[in-house]
């Protein structure tokens, strides 16, 4: 038996593009931009409770049960504009909430060996974590399924089988509802992994996802509409996607590798932004290479995913994953992929909250995967440094481009949207006191320095001011650095 519980605590203060609603919090406000500051401070608890039988020095486990009730307790949001808290702008720019919910809760069987070695095949059912590869592109997440798993080979093949039936998301904390019906949505997953592949420490991986996300109507707590998208011409809709990749992860000599690619294909019923049904065809690679030299990591990224070059037409090319959570290019300490900013007059985002992808859509955990967007390319340099056994540093520097504009210039009806998005610098330290995971303090910082593309969609108060000379005198200047701050504690017994 197995008795834990682990706290996370976070504070975090950022500065990332805010439109003003119908009423504004702030006199002198235009029409477009507003206030763009906001705090947000979280703690999360988690207690688990697991039970198995087995010798599992040796061999796997014959049968185990885990529980694990989660609460997030309080989820705090102090905005400078109305309409972004709630739908509702008397409800001001504060928020405090409290979420209970179980992000664990499963049963797990060994059905049998499959050879001498204890090699095995067993099956878990229950609210259940996955993450489909090595980096979580595509699918990420703790929710109501059911996996077939095991290996053979002396454990250098293994291999997953599994179904996922969505539960709806608490729109705050991110935490699985248990008050509500589960959405109507389904994912179906595949992969194979095989150990030593062409070389000792690479792993090779091959996946094959299907989402099955069908039309239905959602508002999530804070009253906005989230499905169907609230832009174009927005309807309720089915979206069928299939998902073919190839990863791997290992080294290879004296080079550490990680790579992935991933080509999706599928029909949407009723796109919105296009008006009628439209074929998926998107595509996405990354590549990670990193060199260790005594106590620093040397590292270089690439990241790529596809854009739709014409959003009226019968092709849908920008590419979006189902539910991705992406330890890449910066991960968490970066200001992109830690972000979600909102596409400024619309009600879809042009990033979702530790993503990757520029998708225009309402949200990652609680919409349906976009399409049509303008995809990105991502290059990455970073250094990871041990500084003592108890202090690590990480720095990274990405350039980022649009890789097509013209989805942002329909939706916007904003012409000649340039393809640079800008420079995202971060530095993040990890700091565990005791040399043990039991006690860790992550610190981080991120600039955002704008490049054209992203000025013109947010930035140039100037041309989507109707008076340039009133709004140069009294509107905040969007045009400075945009920046997050955090700490966060992590405390497991």
């Amino acid at each position: 038996m197995i008795l834990s519980a682990t706290s996370t605590s976070g504070i975090e203060i950022r500065r990332t593009p805010s439109g003003n609603n119908v009423s504004s919090n702030e006199p002198n406000s235009n029409n477009f931009f507003g206030r763009p500051e906001s705090l947000s401070v979280n703690n999360t608890i988690q207690l688990s409770f697991e039970i198995f039988k087995g010798d599992t020095t040796f061999k796997p486990r014959t049968w185990a049960f885990k529980i694990s009730p989660t609460f997030s307790m309080p989820n705090y949001l102090n905005a400078r504009e109305n309409g972004i808290v709630n739908i509702d702008v008397r409800r001001g720019t504060n928020r405090l909430d409290l979420h209970a919910s179980l992000e664990e809760a499963f049963g797990e069987v060994k059905l049998f060996d499959t050879n001498r070695n204890y090699d095995f095949v067993s099956v878990r059912a229950g609210i259940q974590p996955f993450v489909s590869d090595f980096r979580g592109f595509i699918f990420s997440d703790n929710n109501l399924g059911v996996r077939v798993f095991g290996g053979f080979s002396n454990n250098k093949s293994q291999f997953n089988f599994a179904y996922f039936r969505q539960l709806e998301k608490d729109t705050n904390s991110g935490l699985n509802s248990l008050t509500e019906k589960p959405r109507n949505q389904n994912i179906y997953i595949a992969n194979f992994y095989r150990q030593d592949f062409l070389f000792k420490g690479y792993t090779v991986q091959a996946s094959a996802l299907f989402n099955d996300d069908r039309a239905d109507t959602r508002y999530d707590s804070n009253g906005f509409l989230v499905r169907p998208a609230l832009i174009g011409s927005f309807r309720p809709h089915n979206v069928k996607a299939y998902y073919l990749g190839v990863n791997g992860d290992g080294h290879i000599g004296f080079l550490n590798l990680n790579h992935s690619f991933y080509y999706v294909f599928g029909r949407d019923d009723f796109q919105p932004i296009a008006g009628h049904e439209t074929d998926i065809r998107a595509k996405m690679g990354a590549l990670e290479a990193s060199i260790d030299k005594d106590w620093l990591r040397y590292r270089v990224s690439f990241f790529y995913a596809s854009g739709d070059k014409d959003p009226t037409d019968e092709k849908a090319g920008g590419f979006d994953s189902i539910l991705d959570d992406p330890n890449f290019a910066g991960g968490q300490f970066s200001y992109w992929n830690r972000q979600g900013i909102r596409l400024v007059s619309t009600e879809v985002g042009l990033v979702q909250p530790n993503s990757l992808l520029p998708t225009l859509r309402s949200s990652k955990t609680e919409g349906q995967a976009n399409f049509i967007n303008p995809g990105i390319w991502i290059f990455n340099a970073g250094v990871d440094a041990e500084l003592t056994q108890t202090v690590k540093t990480v720095f990274n520097a990405n350039y980022l481009r649009f890789d097509r504009t013209e989805p942002l210039e329909y939706v916007l009806f904003q012409p000649r949207v340039r393809h640079e998005i800008g420079w995202d610098l971060s530095l993040g330290v990890v700091y565990r006191p005791f040399l043990i995971n039991n006690l860790t303090f992550n610190f981080g910082g991120a600039v955002f320095l704008a490049g054209r593309g992203f000025r013109y969609v947010y930035t140039d108060r100037l041309r989507n001011c109707p008076i340039p000379s009133f709004c140069t005198e009294t509107v905040p200047n969007p045009s400075k650095p945009q920046y997050s701050l955090f700490a966060s504690m992590k405390l497991v017994y």
